[in-house]
């Protein structure tokens, strides 16, 4: 089986880039033999969807297909073969990274079918995981509204995959703020949470790549 790691983060070893291992790791404790690739997006030089729409042309040569010739085409030809994707994103002004946006217009909308069902094309029903780590805290990234732009995101990829499973990571710890005008946050809380919540979120990704690894088998 075949499983893909998306990092929309630019930091390799950092909070998204920590979880998403960790991810892998209970998809390996599933899947042993199991065929792994992590994706490093700001590796990539690509861009979001053009709207050209020739995956949507009638009888076109290219219906339900990216067009879009560029390094990223056949890395998303692999991708969306897979039987498990784990998406992972920082959380920039409330929505995700803007590679990882640029991501999901080329991941969902060659698959997307304007018709009263919203048909897929895609090619399988692969299990999706969706991690965001976040410098607020869980209250006050609900009552910005973080989650139903997460929700709405996850809607169409329920609709053109399967039903994602997700992780938020809250009040991560990302610094030495002493270095940065950060006066919105503590140094010490922000410890404080790196100790306490971050190895729950850890253990918390691991289980959502066994739960990964479970659901791409049941799809098989």
């Amino acid at each position: 089986m075949k499983f893909f790691a998306i990092n929309g983060s630019h930091r390799k070893d950092g909070n998204t880039a920590q979880l998403l291992e960790k991810a892998l790791e209970g998809i390996h404790s599933v899947c042993s033999d199991a065929e792994i690739e992590s994706v490093n997006l700001y590796d990539i030089p690509f861009n979001g969807c053009k709207s050209c729409f020739a995956c949507k042309k009638i009888n076109g040569r290219h219906y339900g297909k990216c067009v879009y010739k560029d390094d990223f085409k056949p890395i998303l030809e692999k991708i969306v073969q897979a039987d498990g994707v784990i998406l992972g994103s920082p959380v920039y002004f409330g929505d995700v990274s803007g590679v990882m946006r640029c991501f999901l217009e080329r991941f969902i909308f060659p698959f997307f079918v304007y018709d009263e069902d919203m048909t897929s094309l895609a090619p399988k029903k692969m299990a999706i995981g969706c991690i965001y780590t976040m410098n607020l805290d869980e209250e006050t990234a609900r009552q910005l509204g973080y989650h139903d732009l997460f929700d709405k995101n996850e809607f169409v990829l329920e609709k053109m995959f399967t039903k994602p499973i997700h992780l938020y990571s809250y009040d991560t710890y990302q610094f030495d703020y002493s270095k940065y005008k950060m006066e919105l946050f503590t140094e010490d809380e922000k410890l404080k949470t790196r100790k306490t919540q971050f190895p729950i979120d850890l253990e918390n990704a691991f289980k959502l790549g066994e739960k990964i690894a479970i659901g791409a088998k049941q799809h098989d």
